[in-house]
């Protein structure tokens, strides 16, 4: 795991990124998204399916299904999600004052073809059901040629993130790290995300 810095103008933002350095594994949660077409779903909001909002291709991985040997690769990738977690702890001591334990609940792997997005302005913790959000996650399963988009951008911090293999952030739910993904314009790309909880 490495740790990556952004440089920008509107300090602190308070986005964690790293990279993995585990391109196997990446391909591995890819295979596991293409070897699995029964999984499939059109990607959906909180407000359900619009692809005018977001257009992917998903699949939703429940805690439970981690016990099925199966599911080994994501066990694996939690690991080094733990990682990038503690790390990002460490950049902010407070955090180890109330947070002591986690909780990951359902989450996403996302495919992108050429055309898809999701290029509406969101945030995470954004109504009383979604309260228990403290951070979102993210790891870039594969690489996305700059000119082509798929970009994640932070356009309050001016961040915008091209996708790299095993690239991972964390940041705060908030609305104040309101993003949005553009267009991919050419390609495939993959994303495995979701959200770190409080423990209930």
């Amino acid at each position: 795991m490495k740790r990556i810095n952004f440089t920008t103008n509107e300090n602190p933002h308070f986005i964690g990124a790293w990279n993995i350095l585990d391109n196997n594994l990446c391909k591995n949660i890819i295979d596991f998204f293409e070897n699995n077409p029964e999984l499939h779903k059109r990607g959906n909001t909180g407000s359900g399916i619009n692809e005018e909002i977001k257009k992917t291709t998903d699949i939703t991985i429940y805690p439970k299904s981690l016990k099925n040997k199966n599911y080994d690769v994501f066990n694996n990738y939690f690991k080094r999600l733990n990682e990038c977690f503690l790390d990002y702890r460490e950049q902010f001591p407070y955090l180890k004052s109330f947070i002591k334990k986690i909780n990951i609940g359902p989450f996403n792997i996302q495919k992108y073809n050429s055309g898809d997005h999701f290029s509406r302005v969101h945030s995470e913790r954004t109504d009383v059901t979604t309260l228990h959000r403290l951070f979102a996650w993210m790891t870039y399963l594969n690489d996305v040629d700059q000119k082509d988009g798929g970009t994640t951008d932070f356009d309050y911090y001016k961040i915008k993130i091209n996708p790299e293999c095993g690239k991972t952030l964390i940041w705060p739910a908030e609305w104040t790290h309101a993003h949005a993904g553009s267009i991919l314009k050419r390609g495939k790309k993959y994303i495995i995300t979701g959200w770190i909880d409080f423990k209930v």
